[in-house]
């Protein structure tokens, strides 16, 4: 079988690195795919926003699946173009119908609306709507919780206690903040409780659930400063035990794909869901339509069985048959970034010490580039260094052991990534 990833960051990577173990496999391809991925794969050169730039290499390397990994060519149809186009096409990920519950911010709370899915209470405000908002912000206890209604690349997102930040943020976003994401902003309820992503495979029938993460979007020490596309991860999370899994599979995992079902959407990709554990019950923050940044980096290293068949399987609506094996190891993953990271930031400064790192670790390319005889920084999150151990104290020790060897100019990274956790109480 002949595979093409599409997408060219630590996500795409961490998926290449477990395809490549399939027992089907034939030849890996990656589109633009990086460094990282060059090493397992052939990458290919090429616009994921050109689908006809992909169809062309689709033909000339006889792929027979292709699995997307962002979620912009999702929301912008790429599934519904090639079922036109190239019929027989195996594909991993929703229509565009589908990909609207990550899409649009307001369309996935009204799918939980209609299909009972516990979540935060919410009004939609435009522009146009601008002094209706800033009534509701009066009308409700802080904090406020601040949504862009579309794609904002993980930074859509203002909360804040402060009642005159929340409405100049708000303000804002109405006039561009995140360009047309931010052209409708979500109001929300603030949930308290502590967040956790859980991944699930589907094709639109059956499902399987993969490890939960738990993700750092907060660029300092503590949780504290702006968010970015993520920091680090975790998995397993000590706090979903077995009893609040169960609540997650049948107040929102299979409400989720019953609701898909009636709503007559071809879903068969991966959903993201958004969990904030609120004192042991679930709530849905959010859904993305595609596997996460940084958790995937956590996540793939704890399947031990072969994930290709499974995604084959979901792209044929056949998953019904398989059964997913999962490591009991924990895996901690950290990200290093470029100075100045979320905000401005210099690129081209060669790293060094991978070969070192990579010895105990895996080393997920995420912002780099080739230069002459060298890698270099190309992009905000430079690396994902992922380690598994027997537990989270050790995982972490060895990751943060491999990203000693790792240098480049003005390197940075969280040094508290799964602290929290080390010791965490489960509530009974």
């Amino acid at each position: 079988m002949n595979v093409l990833i599409i997408g060219s960051g630590g996500r795409e990577h961490a998926l290449a690195w477990k395809i490549a173990q399939g027992k089907q496999l034939k030849n890996l391809y990656c589109m633009p795919g990086n460094p990282g991925t060059k090493a397992i794969a052939t990458n290919l050169p090429g616009d994921i926003k050109d689908f006809r730039a992909i169809e062309e290499q689709i033909l000339a390397h006889d792929i027979n699946l292709m699995v997307v990994g962002p979620e912009n060519p999702l929301v912008d149809g790429i599934r519904d173009y090639f079922a036109q186009t190239q019929p027989n096409l195996l594909v991993v990920g929703p229509d565009k119908k589908g990909a609207a519950l990550e899409g649009s911010k307001e369309f996935a709370k009204e799918f939980m609306m209609r299909h009972n899915i516990p979540t935060a209470q919410y009004r939609t405000f435009t522009a146009e709507t601008e002094k209706d908002a800033f009534m509701y912000i009066d009308a409700i206890k802080p904090p406020y919780v601040l949504k862009a209604d579309g794609l904002a690349a993980g930074k859509g997102v203002i909360i804040t206690s402060d009642i005159e930040e929340a409405k100049l943020e708000l303000a804002e976003m109405f006039r561009g903040k995140f360009g047309a994401a931010s052209g409708k902003v979500v109001i929300e309820q603030y949930l308290d409780g502590i967040e956790l992503s859980v991944f699930v495979l589907t094709d639109g029938k059956d499902y399987m659930v993969l490890p939960e993460a738990k993700d750092y979007k907060r660029i300092g020490e503590h949780d504290q400063g702006l968010n970015t596309g993520g920091m680090g991860s975790v998995s397993p999370v000590p706090f979903a035990n077995q009893a609040f899994m169960a609540k997650v599979k049948s107040r929102i995992i299979e409400p989720t794909i019953s609701g898909l079902r009636a709503e007559k959407i071809d879903y068969r990709g991966f959903i993201f869901i958004g969990l904030m554990n609120c004192h042991g019950e679930p709530y849905t923050i959010e859904y993305n339509v595609r596997m996460g940044d940084p958790e995937t980096e956590s996540v793939m290293p704890r399947i031990t069985s072969d994930l290709l068949r499974h995604l084959t399987a979901a792209a044929k609506c056949e998953l019904g048959t398989e059964k997913i094996e999962i490591s009991s190891d924990t895996a901690v993953t950290v990200f290093a970034v470029s100075g100045g990271y979320p905000e401005h930031y210099g690129k081209g400064y060669p790293v060094c010490g991978l070969d070192a790192a990579s010895k105990e670790c895996i080393v997920y390319h995420a912002g780099t580039k080739e230069g002459d005889r060298q890698i270099l920084t190309s992009g905000g999150r430079v690396l994902a260094v992922t380690a598994l151990g027997k537990d989270i104290q050790c995982a972490r020790q060895k990751a943060y052991k491999a990203l000693s060897n790792i240098s480049y100019d003005k390197i940075y990274y969280r040094k508290d990534i799964a602290d929290d956790l080390i010791n965490y109480k489960v509530e009974q």
